[in-house]
């Protein structure tokens, strides 16, 4: 008990201290993040390494207890062997962090590093063994923990955008793996947790709304690495058949976030690891909500989910925890008003996405019987066709000379829109269709881009063929 309450009060009295000092030395260093706008919305520059005192305040706070001769410093020397294996990898992340904070790294460089760590941790010990009950052989166990660790390294990261959100989440979630710990006797993880707890809630003192000096990647990402590895120490020693699922509920809102992130950039087309305003904080802005509003809202959350984390310990409540909380996200979700979630599932449950896809099909059907046509004459038959399937009413070309017109069905002049595509040499493909018509297929708009791409290239094949035939019927009229 003396030896948890010396690293607590240590910890947060060297983050009290090594704060400003760092803080400083930014300031003197130029290493400060600049304010663009757009997402970093902060009004003056401010340091962004701060994660060196939390990093700091945590390894002296252990090395201090090791030389009281307390009782939890003589526990942390016995368990030297793991500590020794895993600090390599805490190390590597702390470094790919602060290599990003000062020259920018690529994404796929920080990835790689981080699975490195990842893979060092599991060589460690740290291992994911079971998933909702199901328990897996070493061979899933590895890219399981690999997955599991650098989704929380990101995690962390990715909602670290508001001031004190990320320091005020990790905090939450340290507090409920400290209180699991007490639960489940699990001396290692109380002894890992405690000084986190007390590094975190020192550096908050400068790192809530306003903030003075920011974590930055080496303090985001060390943290969500640890927590994650944390996260594995509970579920090994957790009474729980469904093993992570009590840490993922302590990590539910970044871990949610970054899940929300892949899914819209994946839906929109987006680099995966690009930056953007869609994350969860940046939503609860747009609605209107003050910097120090969002980081209390979300840390509240984190703290209600903790709450639920805690409750898995009781067998009897998995179930009706998972369901609840599983629905509350769902709402959650909902409630923030991501567009793209809202199209994909309108597409799924109202027969849009079979349409699309049907779509599509004819598309690219329509798009070879074009290529393969051999004169102009076949160049309109397979329009005339594409006309009716997409429920064109009115439909003219003019190519090399000649000109095709047709109307596959009847609507008045002002009901209709008209789109014409240009052709070399004046020739031209005019569509018409009509307003709000729901027949046919509805990707009409992607028709141009493939009709005039082939009809160019048809234009300069037919040309020297057509010439030819043009230049012998006037011979022989003459």
């Amino acid at each position: 008990m003396y030896s948890l309450l010396f690293l607590a009060v240590t910890s947060f009295i060297l983050s009290l201290a090594l704060t400003p000092f760092i803080r400083n030395l930014c300031f003197r260093f130029g290493l400060v993040d600049l304010p663009d706008a757009n997402r970093k919305l902060h009004s003056r520059p401010i340091p962004r390494v701060g994660g060196i005192a939390v990093a700091l305040s945590f390894l002296i706070s252990v090395i201090l207890l090791t030389t009281t001769g307390l009782t939890g410093g003589w526990l942390i020397l016995r368990s030297s062997p793991l500590i020794w294996k895993l600090a390599p990898a805490v190390v590597l992340v702390f470094a790919i962090g602060l290599w990003d904070d000062l020259a920018h790294l690529k994404a796929w460089h920080k990835l790689s590093g981080e699975i490195a760590a990842a893979a060092a941790a599991y060589f460690a010990g740290v291992h994911v063994v079971t998933v909702g009950g199901t328990s897996f052989s070493h061979w899933w166990s590895l890219p399981l923990t690999i997955l599991w660790l650098v989704g929380c390294c990101n995690a962390v990261n990715l909602i670290d955008g508001v001031d004190g959100l990320a320091a005020g989440v990790s905090l939450v979630a340290s507090l409920s793996m400290l209180m699991a710990a007490a639960l489940q006797h699990n001396v290692l993880l109380a002894y890992a947790t405690v000084p986190l707890v007390g590094c975190l809630l020192g550096f908050l003192r400068y790192n809530f709304s306003p903030a003075t000096v920011f974590l930055g990647d080496c303090g985001s990402l060390t943290i969500g690495f640890l927590l994650g590895c944390y996260g594995v120490l509970w579920s090994q020693k957790s009474a729980t058949v469904l093993g992570m699922a009590a840490p993922l509920m302590a990590l539910a809102i970044p871990l949610l976030d970054t899940l929300l992130a892949i899914s819209r950039r994946f839906l929109r087309r987006q680099p995966i690891f690009g930056a953007d305003r869609g994350h969860i904080h940046h939503r609860l802005l747009d609605l209107g909500h003050s910097p120090r509003t969002v980081a209390m809202l979300l840390c509240g959350i984190c703290a209600v989910a903790s709450a639920c984390s805690l409750c898995m310990s009781n067998n009897q409540l998995e179930i009706p925890v998972i369901v609840i909380f599983g629905v509350a996200t769902w709402f959650g979700v909902q409630r923030l008003g991501y567009v793209e979630f809202d199209t994909a599932g309108r597409l799924l449950l109202q027969g849009s996405f079979r349409q699309l896809i049907s779509s599509q099909i004819a598309l690219r059907n329509f798009e070879s019987k074009l290529a393969a046509a051999s004169s102009p004459d076949d160049c309109w038959n397979v329009l005339q066709e594409l006309s009716r399937e997409f429920g064109l009413c009115y439909l003219e070309m003019r190519l090399l000379g000649r000109a095709y017109t047709t109307k596959p069905a009847l609507c008045p002049e002002q009901e209709r829109w008209h789109l014409e595509i240009p052709l070399s040499g004046g020739d031209y493909v005019l569509m018409a269709h009509e307003f709000n018509a729901m027949d046919g297929h509805n990707i009409v708009v992607s028709v141009p881009d493939m009709v005039r791409g082939i009809l160019e290239a048809k234009r300069k094949a037919f040309a020297p063929f057509l010439g030819e035939k043009l230049l012998s019927t006037a011979a022989a009229g003459n």
